[in-house]
């Protein structure tokens, strides 16, 4: 399924209709059509329509076709409620929303152990996160949705959140940052040019547009500075994480920017005196998906290769039509360590228990 827009649905009442009126399934005619396209299946299917967008049984069939051994599941639109910045609900409703996501998505994954169910879980309330976590590592989720926003009132690094950062760490369960974690949009001013208004990548107007997509890296970036920075990494040398579908041609500057910011300011500054530099704990501790279209070669030449990973995005169209051509394409000149590292030692490393037996 698409990922959420706090503003908008990427799904249309006419899709969600036609679907609800065949039992919430697509079509024994539908699923046929889709099946056949066999190796075509990444090119042609797509969001709602896509074999395994909402149906468990499908999303094995559709894994069958792809060959993945491995796919983190992320939702859509079952997010909004716990995930929204600006929700007047009362705590408990919103972490109530958050756990009948989870369980929904332990149920989606639970019959092929090639589904990685991504748990979702707000920050905003120390108190009743640090519930909700109990509940998803008792589940067995592989992995932890935060939303990249800043916590209502606070930094992800307060120490209230240090629990939260300390079990997962203990857990051995990373943390991801996806696109829908927090608003797609750009500041409404920044849009307004006094010209005729742009559509975004679906076509519409309500989701990702051109001035988005310029600048959708600044939250994510924003916020794994903010863990650097107040010393998340450092005391939790055991803590991983990734930034999934969120571009990563913002990742090496980041790198750079922060060595420097920390050399400079800890002469003034004793919470940056680190052991090790930002740039080893990213490298270390975190993976970062580029998109198909991005030159990950040189983002690897000006960083290192154990931050990247490969992600098709799947059935997303934010995956285009061959990622895999594409990615094997920007890596042709490229050593087999590196192409082994991106294509799935850098997602082992950071979730060793889906290594697969040979």
């Amino acid at each position: 399924m698409p990922e959420v827009s706090y503003s908008a649905s990427l799904v249309t009442d006419e899709e969600v209709a036609v679907i609800m009126e065949q039992g919430g399934k697509h079509s024994p005619e539908h699923v046929e059509a889709q099946v056949a396209l066999g190796d075509q299946l990444i090119v042609s299917s797509k969001e709602i329509q896509a074999l395994g967008a909402f149906d468990k049984a499908d999303r094995s069939v559709a894994m069958d076709m792809l060959g993945f051994k491995k796919q983190l599941v992320f939702a859509t639109h079952s997010v909004a409620l716990p995930f929204h910045p600006s929700s007047k609900k009362d705590p408990a409703v919103r972490y109530g929303a958050a756990r009948a996501h989870n369980r929904h998505m332990e149920d989606f994954c639970s019959d092929d152990d090639r589904l990685m169910g991504v748990a979702v879980l707000p920050l905003d309330s120390p108190e009743h996160a640090m519930a909700e976590l109990d509940n998803i590592l008792a589940e067995g989720h592989e992995a932890v949705w935060v939303p990249h926003r800043a916590p209502i009132g606070m930094s992800p690094g307060h120490v209230d959140l240090e629990p939260i950062w300390v079990r997962l760490a203990e857990a051995g369960v990373p943390f991801l940052l996806h696109v829908g974690g927090a608003p797609l949009q750009a500041l409404g001013s920044w849009t307004v040019n006094g010209r005729a208004a742009v559509k975004d990548w679906m076509g519409g107007g309500e989701n990702v547009r051109t001035k988005d997509a310029a600048l959708m890296h600044q939250v994510p970036e924003t916020f794994v500075s903010m863990l650097v920075l107040d010393g998340v990494f450092e005391r939790n040398p055991g803590l991983r994480g990734a930034a999934v579908e969120l571009g990563a041609g913002w990742v090496p500057e980041m790198l750079k920017r922060l060595d420097g910011i920390t050399k400079i300011y800890s002469r003034v500054d004793e919470s940056v005196r680190f052991e090790r530099k930002p740039s080893e704990q990213i490298s270390q501790q975190m993976g970062f998906t580029p998109f198909p279209h991005e030159p990950v070669a040189n983002f690897i030449e000006n960083s290192n290769d154990d931050l990247y990973l490969f992600s098709s995005d799947y059935p997303h169209v934010e995956g285009g039509r061959d990622p895999i051509g594409k990615f094997d394409k920007a890596l042709a000149d490229n050593s087999d360590e590196t192409k082994a590292k991106f294509c799935s030692e850098n997602f082992l490393r950071l979730f060793p228990d889906a290594r697969v037996p040979a």
